[in-house]
């Protein structure tokens, strides 16, 4: 460990200062040259990460950690090389950087134009996903912001081997490994120190629990994307598609219950309930998902309802499971499912299920979410699925960003204006 004060917390808040100025004026050409080689890096030096990510595990599991967490927090060159393809991605999207928003042309004769330009240091604190460390550093990197990263300490194995790859890529790129800055410390009292850099940090984007977040919101003294919590819906509509309804629905949640963007609950109109309810929880509990329904549910699923579906209870409606459970609700109505989402959503992922374009318009219009979808899984709310590359996290805020962040919610603009001698009267 080699950060063990507030005073070098400091250095690092400095040090990322200080670098931030060197990559706001980094070629495209140098910028990518970094992240290719972190790409190889992590293609071909994986065994070091994969060491160090299997004690964090083992370590974590003897603790006692949720199967959610140990999910999130395992590596293996599956996700690795998944890592490395989403990197070479965000290498070969367009630098925003000077890109030129608009230009007008005044009546006076001065021209007027929004040149995009680098926040200049992003901070994060992240808990369980190591991933997070490769994807906030190379989505900083391009966008030309340095960054002061702090893992959990569930994972202060795991990230510091690829910390190491980091600066190698950059190294070997012949850019300062000041970019990235990396608080290798789990101890709370330094978190708190970077919390009340708002001299050094432009923009902070906690990424875990609602505790976490909530922490940060109420700590920070710079802005903070405080957002993330995702307790997502899908709703299937009397004009539903009863087989696409299935499989939307079991995608949603069982590819990856861990996630933010998995479903939690499920709501079925009335009139389609009796044909769709059994053949939903029945897929649904064949993977293993136990369904917590209320009481119109378990009445039409009747005493052939599966083991794994159970009465449901008022705590479960606005619940973030992050595992293989989700909640069923039976609904009159359209009106009826877009209440009960304004009621328990978190402005996360939400969609509907239907053959009805005006239903699906409704949904569209009325639903007050991040991302919302007709006919989809609500996992696609990911910054690689939406073309960004990667995402240094997703929003659930509408200031300044909102959704997966991805190259250009890293930048701010600055007006530009140009003159002929023009003075004001």
């Amino acid at each position: 460990m080699t950060t063990k004060t507030v005073q070098d917390v400091t250095a690092l808040g400095l040090a990322a200062r200080n670098a931030s100025r060197k990559l706001a004026r980094l070629s495209t050409e140098d910028k990518n040259r970094v992240l290719l080689n972190l790409v190889e890096l992590l293609r071909s030096d994986q065994a070091g990460v994969l060491a160090a990510n299997a004690e964090d595990y083992q370590e974590a599991k003897a603790d006692g950690l949720d199967e959610s967490i140990l999910d999130r927090l395992l590596l293996t060159s599956e996700r690795l090389n998944g890592t490395a393809d989403e990197l070479q991605r965000v290498a070969e999207l367009p630098d925003p950087i000077g890109e030129v928003i608009e230009t007008t042309s005044l009546p006076n004769g001065l021209v007027t134009s929004r040149r995009r330009v680098p926040l200049g240091v992003v901070g994060s604190i992240y808990e369980s996903r190591p991933n997070v460390t490769v994807d906030i550093f190379g989505l900083c990197l391009k966008s030309g912001n340095a960054c002061i990263l702090r893992g959990g300490k569930e994972t202060i194995r795991s990230n510091t081997a690829l910390v190491a790859l980091l600066r190698k890529a950059l190294t070997d790129a012949g850019v300062t490994t000041d970019a990235v800055q990396f608080l290798d410390n789990p101890d709370r009292a330094l978190v708190d120190a970077m919390l009340k850099m708002n001299e050094y940090i432009d923009l902070l984007v906690p990424r875990g629990g609602a505790s976490l977040v909530k922490f940060v919101a109420e700590n920070a003294t710079m802005p903070a994307v405080t957002g993330g919590i995702g307790v997502c819906h899908t709703y299937v509509d009397r004009a539903a598609d009863l087989k696409m309804a299935v499989k939307i629905v079991h995608n949603a949640k069982v590819r990856r219950p861990s996630i933010c963007n998995a479903l939690d609950t499920v709501l079925v109109h009335a009139e389609i309930a009796a044909d769709g309810l059994p053949l939903i929880a029945k897929e649904l509990t064949a993977s293993g998902v136990e369904l917590h329904c209320d009481n119109r549910a378990l009445s039409i699923l009747g005493p052939d309802a599966p083991d794994l579906a159970l009465p449901a209870s008022e705590d479960d409606w606005g619940k973030e499971f992050l595992s293989l459970t989700a909640a069923v609700k039976v609904v009159d109505s359209l009106d009826d499912a877009l209440e009960h989402i304004e009621t328990y959503g978190s402005g996360h992922s939400e969609a509907i299920i239907t053959e009805d374009d005006s239903a699906a318009n409704r949904f569209l219009d009325e639903v007050d979410a991040a991302a919302v979808y007709v006919n989809a899984s609500t996992q696609f709310t990911d910054g690689g699925q939406f073309g960004l590359g990667a995402e240094v996290g997703i929003s659930t805020q509408k200031f300044h960003a909102r959704g997966p962040m991805g190259l250009k919610e890293l930048t701010s603009y600055k007006w530009v204006i140009v003159g002929q001698g023009q003075i004001r009267p």
